[in-house]
């Protein structure tokens, strides 16, 4: 069970809307390498997982993932509230507003919606923390992307924050992926079938 504390995990403060970089940050919503399919894929893949640490870090990331979901929608919410008609189409925004006005909606910056064809949960440790690892390096691309840009501070900064949290979740990925490998007899690192491999109790 969790406890929501109502507050987002870094502050999102943005006093001036850009509806074009709006339309690119979302792609972190629910694009391919966003934060939904980052939440999706580490709570699911929690379940199969056959160590308790790895367990832990898999709900621990999953979690917060759902935190950083709450402010990329923050994010683009601010940046789109209060646009004038004139705004929305000087600034490349009318093809989303026709479908959505200014709601967010999980949609990739090309115009794709979020699909759970982005994420995998596989049932094998090692293939699904070797994909978690390769999630988090896609997803820091992708906000070294946005960073480019973005030139607003008010923008930059929260963005960076979620940046730094790839990396960190990539670390503990990485922790996970040694916790795995340390506990297989065989030390086949590159095939893990728990009801072939003997582990250590």
């Amino acid at each position: 069970m969790w406890s929501y504390d109502k507050r987002l995990q870094y502050p999102v403060k943005i006093k001036n809307p850009n509806a074009a970089l709006a339309k690119l940050i979302i792609t972190q919503y629910g694009g391919p390498d966003g934060e939904i399919g980052a939440s999706l894929r580490y709570l699911s893949q929690r379940y199969s997982m056959p160590y308790e640490e790895v367990k832990a870090i898999l709900n621990d990331i999953g979690t917060e993932e759902l935190a950083h979901f709450e402010m990329v929608g923050a994010i683009v919410h601010q940046l789109t509230k209060n646009l004038t008609m004139e705004e929305i189409k000087n600034q490349g925004f009318s093809d989303y507003f026709v479908d959505h006005t200014i709601g967010v909606y999980p949609v990739a910056a090309s115009g794709v919606p979020f699909s759970a064809a982005a994420l995998a949960s596989k049932g094998d440790a090692i293939t699904d923390i070797h994909e978690d690892m390769a999630a988090e390096q896609k997803a820091r691309t992708t906000y070294d992307n946005i960073l480019r840009f973005a030139d607003d501070p008010d923008v930059r900064d929260p963005i960076k924050f979620l940046r730094q949290r790839e990396v960190v979740h990539y670390q503990r990925f990485g922790e996970a992926l040694r916790i795995i490998t340390d506990n297989l007899d065989s030390r086949n690192f590159y095939a893990f079938n728990p009801e072939f491999d003997n582990r250590k109790r």
